[in-house]
Formats: structure tokens, C-alpha cells, sequence
């Protein structure tokens, strides 16, 4: 019983951990370059959303966090199309809300016996003959009798972030886009604000940029992380 209430317990967790910033948001990260590229580290920042430009509002925003994150490792912004050695094509998104239907177990509780009794009396005498009266008092003992079980419903929404880079010194040779390395960052969660999980979004993703993870990882991060605080420019 109490084992179901645990189970019921952490489901609720895993669905609702983007909700605070005391609670982890998991972001799986999926990395891939190819090794036959030398590394290049001049960039320019371009939009990978269909129109969607490069003055967009929203791209600035979330342009200056993937130009911090890649300042971070290494990387430069260029001054102009020709100096630039690739293009980074960011792209972003939010899932439509998806509803969550849970049950969890609460343990009900209530009398199961008597754990001790304590009885007081008297003892009258008249001549020959005695008399008892008493009374006697009872402990109850309490614990679990049983449980209720409880359903629920939570939203979660899919939130990602794409960088798709391209050689362009390869480009202004042949005009061939050829690409260079592509990270993806996803992550499922409460918060349907993307500009709150963006920064998380590349902070957990940051290190792989242009490396080959093999598979896709797990980050857990919460959002007064220390790489957090980085992505968004803050200073503590």
C-alpha cells in the first residue's frame, strides 16, 4: 500500500518538475558532428524558422543566450557574412498542451486495536465480606486500515531548441550547404513559457555544441543552476 502511494508520488513529480525553480527540469540532449571537419569557431547567428528573421523580437532574445553560451566555448561572432567560417541556424518551439491522466494512492487512517490498558479500583471490606469495584481504561492503537485512491490531470508541453550548422566557407566555393554539426535539446514539462526554459534549454546543452554524444543524454537542471545563471548573464 504505502509502496503504490510512492509510485503515485513520484509520477507526480517526474510530470510536474518544471514547476518551481526548487523542482529539475530534465533536458535530453542529442548531439552529432562530422569528424572529418575541421573545427571552425567564427559564426554567424541565423534564424532556422520559416518566417521567422533574424529581427524578430523573440530571435533576438534567445539569440543572445546561444551567442553567450557559444562565447563560453570558444566560439566568435563574425562581423560579416564573409569573415564568418559557418552558420548557425537556431531554431525553436513550443508542443500544443497535452493532458496527463494519473492516479496516486493516499493512505487512509484509523483505529486497528488497543495497545495497552490500565484498570483502577477499589476493595470494600464490611466484616466477612469484601466488595470490588474498577475501571478499567483502554489505549487505542492507530495505523494504516486502508487507502482512497485519487486521479488527476496535469498539461505538459514538448519544448525544444535546434542549432544546425553549416560550413560556409564550403558554401561561397560550390554553394553546397554542407553541414557541419546539429544539436537538439528537448524537454517536457508544466511550463508552457518558453522564454523561461529556453535558457535551460541551452545551458544543459551548451558543452555538446559541435561534438557527437553518441546517443542521446539525460541533463537534469534546475533553473538557479550556476550554468543557468551563466546562459542568462547574470552575475551573482
Amino acid at each position: 500500500m504505502k509502496y503504490r502511494f510512492l509510485l503515485g508520488v513520484i509520477a507526480v513529480t517526474w510530470l510536474t518538475g518544471c514547476a518551481t525553480v526548487h523542482q529539475p527540469y530534465i533536458v535530453n540532449v542529442d548531439s552529432i558532428n562530422d569528424p572529418q571537419t575541421a573545427f571552425k569557431t567564427k559564426y554567424l547567428l541565423l534564424s532556422g524558422i520559416k518566417d521567422v528573421g533574424e529581427d524578430d523580437l523573440q530571435f533576438r532574445e534567445y539569440a543572445g543566450y546561444v551567442d553567450r553560451a557559444l562565447a563560453m566555448i570558444g566560439y566568435t561572432k563574425a562581423t560579416s557574412f564573409d569573415e564568418a567560417e559557418i552558420a548557425v541556424y537556431l531554431s525553436y518551439g513550443i508542443g500544443d498542451p497535452e493532458s496527463h491522466t494519473y492516479s496516486y494512492s493516499v493512505p487512509t487512517w484509523g483505529q486497528t486495536g488497543v495497545s495497552s490498558s490500565i484498570t483502577y479500583g477499589t476493595v470494600n471490606v464490611y466484616g466477612n465480606t469484601a466488595s470490588y469495584s474498577g475501571t478499567t481504561t483502554y489505549a487505542p492503537q492507530y495505523g494504516v486500515i486502508g487507502s482512497r485512491t485519487h486521479v488527476d490531470t496535469i498539461v505538459t508541453y514538448y519544448r525544444y531548441m535546434i542549432l544546425d550548422v553549416v560550413d560556409l566557407e564550403k558554401y561561397r566555393e560550390t554553394e553546397e550547404k554542407r553541414q557541419l554539426w546539429k544539436t537538439t535539446a528537448t524537454s517536457t514539462g508544466t511550463s508552457g513559457d518558453l522564454r523561461r526554459v529556453f535558457p535551460i534549454l541551452v545551458a544543459a546543452s551548451k558543452e555538446y555544441f559541435g561534438t557527437n554524444t553518441g546517443k542521446r543524454l539525460r541533463i537534469i537542471l534546475y533553473e538557479n543552476d550556476e550554468r543557468v545563471i551563466e546562459v542568462k548573464g547574470f552575475v551573482r
